[in-house]
């Protein structure tokens, strides 16, 4: 089995990431995130607004176009409303983002095995999966990054080619700065940079400053050059998103330092396995590369307390930690595959206490699944048959090769486990879709000029497959001059909408508009901001 995986490594790689980020790709309703997103890209296809990005006729300068500009290219290819389309740029960049992730260890480490774990661990960790299955703008700006690190690498260690590299670096810098502005610059590059320094400084050379200000500064060429051009055509918005987004740094979800530092966890099926790994002390000199092993390490934490200066904090901007970590992992599973036989009975207990529990999920699954789930079953019985045999069977697997030592099998069966949740059991998520209030607005037809008061959700402006602009945007009120139209109206603002409409026009409620999928009314997940009442008002003559 080494010596398949040893000549297939790159083939194996690509098929996982295959499974993991592009099957059932289009099963998971939209989520906020998303919905922004393809709105943007939607009105891009439908009012040529490619530069200038609005969502729901209104700027929407917030983020830079380039994600945008690539799921507007695969919905006009594939279909404006086909979910797997307008998700596919972000799986395949997250697939080039583990391919280049591969390229750098291979590049750094020399140590294909190496190299290949930590691809695999890559992709299988938790937020790296979410992320590539999700249309929005993450991925992209981190993938960029890692293939301009990658050139980076190339250019400081090869003569050969060092402004070719120099230049690619620069160009896919730039496209990370066009997909969410300096963000990875500060919590990928960066790090990167201080882990290469830390650990490679005797590979700096002189003759390499200038390739390399050559590919910073390209990148930031390309980089600020939509901020540039939108700054000079409507300066007015510009200037009034950008205050917002920079009073938010310091100001929206301010948590306090420490709040990132269960970090690890986010790797979800390896959070053990992470958390062993940055033990520094204990792991330093088992590896089997000391100096590659600092550089994944200060990477991983440059990267944590970069971001915990930041007094903004969500779960979902540790996104780039993940990647350095995968490395950093990595270098804990091959001393295991090589040394479990000789480990102390303390140093095991951490590996059967992981790999035990993935193994009896796996095993409990049918029983667990079908008592959970119950009559939710209904429809989906063939794919809840076929996953929990193949679970059990896996959890199986694991509890056998655990009992026979060979950790590398073990490891191998827990990508296995994930790869089957995704590529045959992912359809089961359907079964939470139990709102009984449920009401698409995508039903909604009307020849009626449509309008809204109140921010409309981004799902819900997705889900009704136009524009339905705001007549109250900030403190601007606008009433639409038309002597008859609808209006969607947010239930927090429905006092507001009766107040301005009551005395000079008729107000004829129509129905209730739900996409909730997985709450009904009362539940504790249930989001009023979700809902929009439908009213058609008319001009009193």
């Amino acid at each position: 089995m080494t010596k398949i995986i040893e000549e297939h490594s790159i083939k194996i790689i690509l098929l996982v990431c295959a499974v993991i980020f592009l099957a059932n790709l289009d099963v998971i309703y939209v989520n906020i995130m998303e919905a922004r997103n393809f709105v943007t890209a939607r009105e891009m296809l439908h009012q040529g607004n490619w530069v200038l990005t609005t969502m729901n006729d209104y700027p929407r300068y917030e983020k830079p176009p380039l994600p945008t500009w690539l799921t507007a290219i695969s919905a006009y290819i594939f279909g404006v409303h086909n979910l797997f389309a307008l998700r596919l740029p972000a799986s395949l960049s997250a697939i080039v983002l583990v391919f280049f992730v591969y390229k750098i260890a291979v590049l750094l480490f020399q140590n294909k095995k190496l190299s290949f774990y930590a691809a695999l661990i890559l992709p299988t960790s938790f937020y790296i999966i979410f992320s590539g299955r999700n249309g929005q703008w993450d991925i992209f700006t981190h993938s960029f990054m890692v293939v301009s690190i990658y050139f980076l690498i190339k250019t400081v260690k090869f003569d050969r080619n060092k402004w070719l590299n120099a230049i690619l670096g620069g160009i896919f810098f730039g496209c990370s700065f066009l997909s969410k502005g300096p963000v990875s610059l500060y919590a990928l590059w960066l790090p990167f940079l201080i882990a290469f320094g830390v650990a490679y400084k005797s590979e700096l050379k002189r003759n390499r400053i200038l390739p390399f200000l050559t590919m910073l500064g390209l990148g930031l060429l390309i980089g600020i050059s939509w901020f540039a051009y939108v700054r000079y055509a409507d300066p007015e918005s510009f200037l009034e998103i950008a205050t917002e987004e920079a009073g938010n740094w310091t100001s929206y979800n301010v948590r306090p330092f420490y709040y990132y530092w269960s970090f690890f966890t986010q790797s979800g099926i390896w959070t053990i396995p992470a958390f062993v790994a940055l033990l520094f002390p204990y792991l330093k000199n088992k590896v089997s590369d000391k100096k590659a092993y600092l550089f994944s390490f200060t990477w991983t934490m440059a990267a944590v307390v970069l971001l915990s200066i930041i007094p903004e904090k969500k779960s979902r901007y540790l996104l780039p930690v993940l990647i350095p970590m995968a490395l950093n992992t990595a270098f804990y599973i091959e001393y295991l595959i090589l040394h479990f036989n000789s480990l102390k009975k303390a140093e095991k207990f951490p590996v059967y206490f992981n790999f035990g529990l993935i193994a009896v999920i796996g095993i409990v699954f049918p029983i667990g699944g079908f008592i959970f789930l119950q009559e939710k079953v209904d429809g989906f019985l063939f794919v809840f048959s076929l996953t929990s045999v193949l679970l059990f069977s896996i959890g199986l697997a694991i509890f056998y090769f655990l009992r026979k030592k060979n950790i590398e099998n073990v490891f191998y069966l827990t990508i296995s486990f994930i790869a089957v949740i995704i590529l045959v059991g992912f359809p089961l998520a359907k079964t939470f879709n139990t709102n009984a209030t449920f009401n698409n607005i995508s039903k909604l037809s009307t020849k009626l000029p449509l309008y809204s008061i109140g921010e409309p959700s981004p799902e819900m402006i997705w889900h009704l497959g136009h524009s339905a602009p705001e007549i109250k945007h900030g403190k601007k009120l606008s009433i639409p001059e038309e002597n008859e139209f609808g209006i969607l109206v947010n239930p927090a603002n429905e006092e507001e909408f009766k107040r301005i409409f009551e005395t000079d026009f008729s107000i004829d409620f129509k129905e209730t508009f739900d996409i909730n999928y997985t709450a009904s009314p009362g539940e504790r997940a249930y989001k009023d901001r979700l809902t929009s009442k439908y009213y058609v008002v008319k001009k009193n003559q």
